[in-house]
């Protein structure tokens, strides 16, 4: 820690030494020789710029990321749904020492990138910002709603339309909102005042094509802009709305590896638990807008009025037809040519059917949240005076808000094939296990339906609400003739919420009855399911509609509010949080810098349940929930942090450019890992819970580059980075006794076992890499760029994993450009990560590449249209579980398909 220290501190010193080096030199260079005078704005601000096609987009990036001061990735953007994306993450995937995945909690990847991370961390570590403020996010799936609550933005709710430009941070400076000990990216949206003329009107219609559920849906967006003719005063106006048909076609193994029992010749021998088939379908609708009313009523004022919304419905349907391991392998062998590979796990199985055997050999939960949904939205006022030729006073007041809803669960699971044998064939890490599970699965009678061996489960009226209202103050004092170009300062107060108030967690009502009371008309997956997978799966598998399993639910469920509360998924987190800042900016002739330090102070109240008193508890015990008796727990943490920063660049010519940084950084715990959530499997007697003391991520941070802009629209550049991260938040298994909700009901009584539970802990850790990035243009239609970033990270106790962190991340695209047609084709790949913590095993996602393609016409000067495809390479997402006592085991692997837009755009 010392040495972390004393590294930081020489870092910054030496960029103070270096700066005041030439400081003597350049302010005798200017007032001797009567220098041109620095543009003091110009080292702090980025400017507005206006541009249309790949080529000037791509130009203009580049001179804005030379001439800031602090290193920065920029994308830009003018005409609506110009960016070769479909949301803001999309694109920000192509730009060195970014990450993106497509899930924030266990439930598996999608085709739709939903999460940004810096530099081989996870995205919690990075700070998404808009237009320089925070803004609330919600998550549509229940597990990101109560079980991993983090601290990312969900991108599947900002659209690319609303983009006029994206500033990646990749080194701090004062003046930015404390949060991302990684790096911020800052989405900056559209102002009327911007427009070069005074009325602009735009839209896109046209369709997306879904190949796995072979459907098309419909996209629009529109956008309005009008200003005055003083340019004093606009309005402008944006609209949205997509929807999109999902299916994704998987394999689980949702149980892990567990041995097997008895004292038969495998007992103690590992076997996969719960192996699934795995059909997923969902309908996504996003819906939303922008409207911003900007006003100068004088020459040195303006003010601006914001506002942002977008929600999304996500009603989606699980089914998973899995093979029920812990119910036949301790009392029945498999047929010769069985293998138990090295690890001691039972990779090839052939479990023969038995007749005189009632114990099912399959499970089945199908999975139907109808109203599932997202949003986000905020509301801001800011405003800017220009008291004098040197100060500025800025102001910035709003609200910001995010929910995830989980209204409703219809659960059905029940028991399969009893007798009728199954068997499962492993292939390694890169392909899904061959599976046969019984003869015929297509009908309730094939299948051996046995709602007695089953279940209700699922939690239902989770309104999950992310809350911030903040207001700050900031000044800037610029300085003619001097070195030191200008002092920034400002203060800012945020009341941050984060909570879940209800939870019903359904259970049977008076049992399940018998198979004749069920509705015997069923649907059936699909027959091209697991053609992109490459294996052997039960086919025909039937299912009932969203509609059946509501009627179903309805009449068997018991979801009192009283005694069917799930306390275990209430929770508050609550803080408070003041900054104050100080930054000198400098400039010189070839060089600038800026030093600063922003102190931040954060009052955390945490308020969560527990089975059992303990340390925290404040009221309780409380009873009549089927849960068990639970207590209420509140944990206060003020806690007080100084974050120092510098950068310094040199230009060593007009196309070459060296930069150095240092600095500080902070991100809080998860508001998971604070508030103990607690999420209980009856089946496997695993789960997850929190811990309220934990610490915030300190990174000391150290960032090098040097930048070649060999052409307007060329770069090579190389940089280097360090963070040391103190209190990280990883996770280690506890043992903790709960209530047992499905042994309890069998036995009419109380049943109580011990569930092993990950929970999260602070430890040390760090993270080092290097970027390469290459923009070449080829003659006045041609480019391609590529770029390659290498992370190392770990923890420091045992050597552990980073979450999130790929050792490899690499990106190659090109493209053609003219006056009427423009393509670019771009591949991204990410070498295999961390991805969190599934029951107390750890899981992997493999490497993984996609390939995307987009192109334009323009039919008139008003009038173009689009063409893109999506994962075009089809790629097939691939998890994996570690353990010392076995080893590396498939987890999981899903299919999500292609897909293909096509748009109409206007000009008017």
């Amino acid at each position: 820690m010392s040495f972390s220290k004393n590294l930081l501190a020489a870092s910054i010193i030496a960029s103070l030494c270096m700066a005041g080096t030439v400081l003597a030199q350049d302010a005798a260079q200017v007032t001797g020789d009567n220098a041109a005078k620095p543009n003091a704005k110009k080292a702090t601000e980025l400017s507005t710029v206006i541009v249309t096609g790949i080529r000037d987009s791509e130009a203009e990036a580049l001179n804005l990321k030379q001439e800031a001061v602090s290193h920065v990735e920029i994308v830009t953007a003018e005409d609506i749904g110009k960016l070769p994306a479909k949301n803001v993450a999309d694109t920000l995937q192509r730009l060195p020492g970014v990450n993106i995945s497509s899930s924030s909690a266990s439930e598996g990847g999608f085709d739709e990138n939903d999460r940004v991370a810096l530099r081989g961390t996870n995205p919690s570590m990075t700070q998404t910002l808009v237009n320089g403020h925070t803004v609330g996010t919600g998550d549509w799936f229940v597990l990101s709603q109560v079980q991993t609550v983090g601290r990312s933005v969900s991108y599947s709710l900002l659209p690319a339309e609303i983009v006029s430009q994206v500033v990646v941070h990749k080194t701090s400076e004062a003046n930015i909102v404390e949060g991302g000990s990684a790096g911020s990216v800052d989405i900056i949206t559209r102002r009327p005042l911007e427009f070069a003329k005074q009325f602009t009107g735009e839209a896109s219609i046209g369709g997306v094509y879904s190949d796995l559920p072979s459907k098309t849906e419909p996209q629009f967006s529109g956008l309005f802009n009008w200003k005055n003719n003083d340019n004093t005063f606009g309005i402008l106006g944006q609209a949205f709305y997509e929807k999109r048909s999902l299916e994704r076609d998987g394999q689980e193994v949702v149980g892990g590896y567990a041995p097997i029992g008895g004292s038969g010749p495998l007992a103690g021998v590992y076997a996969p638990q719960l192996l699934g088939t795995t059909l997923f379908t969902q309908k996504r609708e996003r819906k939303g807008g922008v409207v911003d009313i900007e006003f100068k009523p004088t020459d040195n004022v303006t003010l601006d009025l914001s506002g942002f919304y977008s929600k999304m419905k996500a009603d989606n349907y699980n089914r998973n037809y899995m093979i029920w391991t812990s119910q036949f392998a301790a009392t029945h062998m498999p047929a010769p040519g069985y293998v138990v590979n090295k690890n001691g796990v039972l990779t090839s199985a052939n479990f023969l059917p038995d007749p005189t055997s009632t114990a099912p050999y399959g499970v089945y939960d199908m999975i139907s949240r109808p109203g599932a949904s997202s949003e986000s939205k905020y509301l801001t006022l800011d405003g800017a005076w220009n008291a004098t030729d040197h100060l500025t006073i800025k102001g910035q007041a709003g609200t910001t808000q995010g929910r995830g809803d989980s209204p409703n669960q219809d659960v059905l699971e029940t028991g399969v094939q009893p007798g009728g044998g199954a068997g499962w064939l492993q292939h390694g890490l890169g392909s899904p296990y061959d599976v046969r599970l019984g003869a015929d699965n297509s009908s309730l009678a094939s299948s051996g339906f046995q709602p007695s061996s089953g279940w209700i489960f699922g939690d239902q009226n989770i309104h999950v609400k992310d809350k911030e209202n903040w207001g700050q103050l900031d000044g800037e004092l610029a300085f003619d003739d001097n070195p030191l170009s200008s002092l920034q300062f400002g203060v800012r107060y945020a009341d941050h919420t984060r909570e879940n108030k209800t939870d019903i967690g359904q259970g049977p009502l008076n049992g399940l009855g018998v198979p004749s009371d069920y509705p015997q008309d069923v649907s059936n997956y699909p027959g091209h399911f697991g053609d992109g997978l490459g294996a052997t799966f039960p086919s025909s598998i039937w299912y009932y509609t969203p509609g059946q399993l509501a009627a179903i639910d309805a009449a068997l469920a018991n979801r009192d509010p009283v005694a069917r509360f799930n306390w275990q998924n209430i929770y508050k987190v609550e803080e408070k949080d003041k900054a104050a800042y100080l930054q000198a900016n400098f400039t010189g002739s070839q060089w600038s810098a800026n030093v600063g330090v922003r102190y931040v102070r954060t009052e955390e109240d945490i308020n969560y349940n527990t089975a059992s008193s303990e340390a925290n508890t404040v009221a309780g015990p409380f009873l009549g929930s089927a849960f068990g008796t639970y207590y209420k727990s509140n944990y206060n943490h003020t806690y007080s942090k100084a974050l120092p920063s510098a950068n310094f660049k040199w230009s060593f010519t007009d196309e070459l450019v060296g930069r150095l940084a240092a600095s500080k950084t902070m991100t809080r715990p998860d508001y998971s890992a604070l508030a103990g959530s607690v999420s209980l499997d009856d089946l496997t007697h695993t789960g997850s819970g929190g811990n309220p003391q934990l610490k915030p991520i300190i990174s000391t941070n150290f960032d090098a580059a040097l930048e070649w802009y060999f052409a307007p629209r060329g770069l090579l550049s190389f940089g280097v980075y360090k963070m040391n991260l103190k209190d990280y938040v990883n996770f280690g298994p506890e043992a903790r006794t709960f209530k047992d909700q499905q042994a309890s009901i069998t036995a009419g009584t109380d049943v109580f076992n011990t569930y092993l539970v990950s929970v999260p802990v602070n430890v040390d850790g760090s993270v080092k890499g290097a970027e390469l990035n290459y923009i070449q243009p080829i003659g006045e239609n041609f480019g391609v760029s590529t770029n390659y970033t290498l992370s190392d990270g770990h923890t420091d106790k045992d050597d552990g994993p980073l979450q999130g962190n790929s050792k490899r991340t690499a990106n190659v695209s090109a493209y053609f450009e003219n006056k009427v047609f423009n393509a670019r084709v771009s591949y991204t790949y990410r070498s295999e990560f961390f991805a969190g913590v599934s029951r107390t095993d750890n899981f992997y996602q493999r490497g993984i590449g996609n390939l995307a393609l987009s192109m334009g016409y323009s039919l008139t000067d008003n009038l173009s249209l689009s063409f893109d495809a999506m994962n075009l390479n089809r790629p097939v997402l691939k998890y994996y579980t570690k353990a010392d006592v076995y080893g590396k085991q498939p987890y999981a692997f899903y299919d999500n398909g292609r897909q293909y837009y096509v748009n109409l755009r206007f000009k008017f």
